[in-house]
């Protein structure tokens, strides 16, 4: 398939041009995205209709990590973190400019802990076998502190050195979407899926949408649809059949963002022992640190889940507990909620935390496909088997899948598996990085940064409308550039510029750009530690 333009104009004229889709895949997040991209690039007529933007929801609040989960291991769960190990070898090969190895260390304040947690990661070593990204390693009491002198040395023994990976979530999501249109695939934002059309047989055979930007309706036929809509998979799967028993449990976690002072280096902590049997990381990130998560059931949904007192107060708790500092609410630069969609257990419980991170895929009667479950790092093992079951629901032509190979955009070939530090600024724009650069030689202007504490500038901004389909302040600083998820209080200085430069951009008047900007407030403020009331914001 011929590539389609990254930009919304061009992609809507392709709802007009194409009679009949091989492959619609409802959600934009890591798993529709990832199955769009399969589809794509194995030559199907696919479309992708995300409700809101690009990773809008979980994708882009993960804890920033590519692996194949410790606490897995410990659970047993050995298919599971073989599967992630090797898929996250696949990342890093195939998205170096995103995906960076990252160390770790698990402090040992006994040599219990030394010999139990070594034994344990050895054993995942073993598991990613010729992906490993480094050997476990036992660092004395004295290198420890030299590479963490902000954690408590009280009865240190030493500790764990073990690697995995960290990324950009929102970054890899916009990338894999662009690789899709390279493809041949159509992706869109801000199209909703409003019901599903069905045969005189009860089987589905396309999709009511509607473009929210501009209210058209469309009625767009399709081979066979993919439910790939995360936590929201239920509403979708009531589309088909009303009477639908639930198939998640969904699971809120939190993060904290604090001042790299906390933690500064390269290496990330590891708590492996929290009061509530869960895992706990601090990461350095993009100039910071993030810390958590937390692992709270969740009976309400919301496109912008806000994090609850409790979770803020056991995550700095907690931390509290290994460094020399105690993080105050008062050091929270941001702190975000993002909402897991774990596939809900036949046997009833409360815990969340126990629930496998393992996928499901099933079939309606009807036709229709759900994928739900699982986690980032397996997005792409996920689609694969997604756009096998669509083959075989809509008898399309037999191709082998061809991810496991293939770039993502802005993959530059040499660096493939060699990058070992945390990427950030330019960086993180791969092989467009050149182009942007190009941008600001042509227009000087546009070198100007955003805000004194960032190295993001005008040029950025410009290029994501013209060159990622940014359509918002929200999708410019809270995902395009991660501004609001490092630090809420920026953000909300640097909205009013922002919006003037996307108005320009998209030709916008000035009461938009004050639309945006009122919208954008109302949003950052519950991503500063004060906030305990829930925005107002419309679900799906």
């Amino acid at each position: 398939m011929p590539a389609t333009p990254f930009n919304r104009e061009a992609m809507l004229r392709q709802l007009a041009e194409v009679p009949e889709w091989d492959v619609l895949v409802i959600g934009g997040g890591s798993t529709g995205l990832g199955t769009a991209l399969d589809a794509a690039s194995r030559g199907y007529k696919t479309l992708l209709l995300e409700q809101s933007d690009f990773a809008k929801g979980t994708s882009s609040r993960s804890t920033k990590l590519v692996h194949g989960g410790v606490r897995y291991l410990a659970q047993g769960n050995i298919r599971l973190v073989f599967e992630a190990l090797r898929e996250r070898g696949l990342l890093l090969r195939n998205a170096p400019h995103v995906v960076s190895v990252q160390p770790f260390v698990i402090p040992c304040y006994s040599w219990w802990q030394r010999f139990f947690y070594g034994t344990g990661l050895t054993l995942y070593d073993l598991l990613a076998g010729r992906y490993s990204l480094g050997r476990t390693s036992w660092w004395s009491r004295k290198t420890v502190l030299e590479q963490m002198p902000t954690i408590k040395s009280e009865n240190l023994k030493g500790g764990i050195v073990y690697y995995d990976g960290q990324f950009d979530d929102a970054r890899l999501a916009l990338n894999i979407a662009q690789t899709c249109a390279e493809q041949g695939g159509t992706v869109l934002n801000y199209v909703r899926v409003t019901g599903l059309m069905k045969g005189a047989d009860g089987n589905v055979t396309g999709v009511e949408a509607q473009d929210l930007e501009s209210g058209q309706l469309y009625t767009l036929k399709a081979k066979a649809v993919v439910n790939a809509t995360g936590v929201y998979v239920d509403k979708i799967l009531q589309f088909d059949q009303p009477a639908q028993k639930p198939l998640l449990m969904p699971s809120q976690g939190v993060h904290v963002v604090l001042d790299k002072s906390f933690l500064p280096g390269d290496t990330a902590l590891m708590i492996p022992e929290t009061p509530d049997g869960r895992v706990l990381f601090a990461i350095p990130w993009q100039g910071q640190v993030l810390v958590g998560t937390t692992d709270t059931p969740l009976q309400e949904l919301s496109l912008e889940p806000v994090a609850l007192d409790a979770e803020i107060n056991f995550i700095l708790q907690t931390a509290g507990t290994y460094l020399l500092k105690a993080p105050t609410r008062q050091d929270v630069l941001s702190v975000h909620a993002g909402l897991r969609p774990l596939a809900a257990p036949d046997s009833k419980t409360g815990n969340t935390k126990e629930i496998s991170r393992s996928h499901k895929l099933l079939v309606a009667s009807s036709g229709l496909i759900t994928i739900t479950g699982g986690k980032w790092t397996t997005y792409r093992q996920m689609a694969e088997e997604t756009v096998n079951a669509a083959i075989q629901v809509a008898g399309l032509p037999d191709k082998t899948c061809l991810t496991k190979k293939l770039p993502i955009h802005g993959a530059i070939p040499e660096q493939s598996g060699q990058s070992s530090s945390p990427l950030s600024g330019l960086s993180a724009y791969g092989s467009d990085a050149p182009d942007l650069q190009a941008l600001t030689q042509s227009e000087p202007e546009l070198a100007q940064k955003l805000h004194p504490d960032f190295s993001y500038t005008l040029a950025e901004v410009v290029w994501a409308v013209r060159h990622e389909m940014a359509r918002t302040v929200e999708d410019m600083l809270a995902r395009r550039l991660r501004v609001l998820f490092l630090d809420a209080r920026a953000a909300l200085e640097i909205a009013p510029v922002v919006a003037t430069v996307l108005a320009r951009e998209l030709s916008h008047d000035e009461v938009w750009q004050r639309e945006q900007v009122t919208a954008f407030e109302l949003l950052a403020k519950y991503y500063l530690p004060q906030a305990t009331e829930k925005p107002a914001v419309r679900a799906l």
